[in-house]
């Protein structure tokens, strides 16, 4: 049986999609109605995708008025599989059925060795080898923040690089992190301190006016230098956090030349290497881990969000020279969350049966050429990049003053109108990147080519109406 033919079988109870011609109106509903008057002020995709879900199959979902769309978000890329896959749900039944305990703190269980074994067979052997896992509160942020702690303890340093346009959660360490300044500036200060800012490898926007091998080369050049230099102003930094391919930042992906560069300028200097793959990881780029693709082993790696098979979880793995922390030097009650754990292994042995990575490369790869191909009529896609099924396609004003690599201006107007246009057609994307100009696709790893092709369908008629409604 083929890959393909497998994923479509096992997909075979999905909602039927809606019609291609159906224009969908947004009139606010009670559920929505309530929300708005009773959920914080903070609340943000209902802003854009304002929908009540009532239920979900596969890559389907449907609101409480019978809509259906297509879900090219998938939880930020928690869903894996698609929602309420036959694997996971499988799996939580078991659980369930077996009267196992639902909450376990770090007591361990045959349900959790079974997850950390499944976990640790996925990993380059080169870090399986010497890993050590921390299991920590049921969100990315806050392994990021136990990644912090497990880097500065082990090291005796305290400040930490990061990237502009990174991306690694909202609690007040991590958001210290962020490249974004937005959900910074309302913080009269942050907790987290000793963070100093890199400059990226964004191709398409080069920070030094270059792009290419030579951007890459001047990049990883200068942090050298910045590692090396007695009078750089910077003191050696407990770590070095990078996203492999950037998400929210606008899906870049790091030039692999640039990771491996990044990785020897780093171990050479004694610093440790995290790699955030909370959305990266677990097949979404074509491989198991994002970082795989060039090669390199970190010293620390961050997940969340698949890991646990649509449910909570978080884990930090590092190797074993980091792992001088004291006994309960991170801790957190929902760390034995033991449904998300049989859920993450159920969907880690299926990625594994069922080659979903290279599954996913070729959907990828085919999504891509039908955005190559609209760019021809579009002018207004610039770069259409990303690993995977991890794509982006960042929208640019054909009409503005180009920058230094000639490349037109982030068309932030045109995004927020496609995306509305998307959903009237029954497509749910997200924006990113700087502006919120890049538009996001996310879809379940198991996306067939039919439903690849439908997605590119609407996305066409929905740039084709933005663009007339300008």
């Amino acid at each position: 049986m083929s890959v393909a033919t497998s994923l479509v079988q096992d997909q075979s109870a999905r909602v039927t999609p809606a019609p291609a011609e159906t224009l969908y109106q947004f009139n606010e509903s009670p559920l929505l109605a309530r929300q708005t008057r009773q959920e914080s002020n903070a609340r943000s995709y209902p802003r854009r995708i304002p929908l009540a879900l009532k239920r979900a199959k596969g890559i389907y979902v449907e609101d409480v008025e019978g809509r259906r769309f297509i879900d090219c978000l998938a939880g930020a890329g928690t869903l894996a599989l698609g929602h309420n896959h036959a694997v996971v749900i499988e799996a939580i039944r078991q659980v369930l059925a077996d009267e196992l305990p639902l909450h376990t703190l770090d007591l361990t269980t045959p349900v959790k060795d079974q997850f950390v074994q499944d976990l640790f067979a996925l990993l380059p052997q080169g870090l399986a080898g010497e890993a050590k896992i921390q299991f920590c509160g049921p969100t990315g942020t806050d392994a990021v923040e136990a990644a912090l702690k497990l880097v500065r303890t082990a090291t005796g340093r305290s400040t930490v690089l990061s990237f502009q346009g990174g991306y690694h959660g909202m609690s007040q360490g991590a958001l210290s992190l962020m490249g974004s300044l937005a959900p910074k500036k309302p913080m009269a200060a942050l907790l987290g301190s000793g963070v100093q800012f890199m400059p990226y490898p964004y191709d398409y926007r080069c920070p030094f006016g270059l792009g290419g091998a030579q951007g890459v080369k001047v990049n990883l050049s200068y942090l050298e230098n910045l590692l090396s230099d007695p009078e750089a102003g910077v003191e050696l930094p407990a770590a070095v956090i990078v996203e492999a391919v950037q998400g929210e930042g606008g899906v870049i992906p790091a030039d692999l030349d640039w990771l491996r560069g990044l990785r020897r300028i780093t171990e050479k200097a004694g610093v440790a290497l995290i790699v955030d793959e909370i959305q990266s990881g677990f097949g979404r780029t074509g491989k198991m881990f994002a970082f795989e693709h060039a090669g390199i082993i970190p010293d620390v790696v961050v997940m969340s969000k698949a890991i646990g098979g649509s449910l909570p979880l978080a884990v930090v793995v590092y190797r074993d020279w980091l792992d001088t922390w004291l006994p309960g030097a991170h801790a957190g009650t929902f760390r034995g969350n033991q449904m998300a754990m049989a859920a993450g292994s159920a969907v880690m042995r299926y990625l594994t049966e069922h080659r979903v990575c290279e599954h996913a490369i070729a959907m990828g790869e085919r999504l891509g050429e039908h955005l190559r191909i609209l760019q021809r009529d579009f002018p207004q896609l610039g770069d259409i990049r990303g690993r995977g099924l991890m794509l982006g396609v960042e929208l640019v004003d054909p009409s503005g003053v180009p920058d230094a690599q000639g490349h037109p201006p982030i068309f932030a107007r045109l995004a927020p109108l496609v995306q509305r246009e998307c959903l009237k057609r029954g497509l749910i994307l997200e924006l990113g990147g700087r502006h919120g100009g890049v538009v996001r696709f996310l879809p379940p790893l198991v996306i067939t080519s039919s439903e690849i092709d439908q997605v590119a369908e609407i996305f066409g008629r929905a740039m084709a109406a933005a663009t007339a409604s300008l």
